[in-house]
């Protein structure tokens, strides 16, 4: 299920938006990996697959 977060419309200067964080924090992430910065696979599936190499890698370093 997708929900849209929006930015309130009586809100003045910076707001935190729920959830939103979240996502742009592991897209961060996922920048610091050379083959996930850039779009170079070609099959959908590769893409897939680096990401869960690189989520894996982030959790086992955590965990470490």
């Amino acid at each position: 299920m997708i929900w849209v977060v929006r930015r309130p419309e009586a809100a003045q200067g910076f707001v935190l938006l729920t959830k939103r964080w979240k996502v742009e924090r592991t897209f961060g992430w996922f920048n610091r990996y050379r083959r996930l910065s850039k779009d170079y696979e070609v099959l959908p599936e590769t893409s897939e697959a680096l990401i869960y190499l690189a989520m894996i890698r982030i959790m086992v370093r955590r965990l470490a």
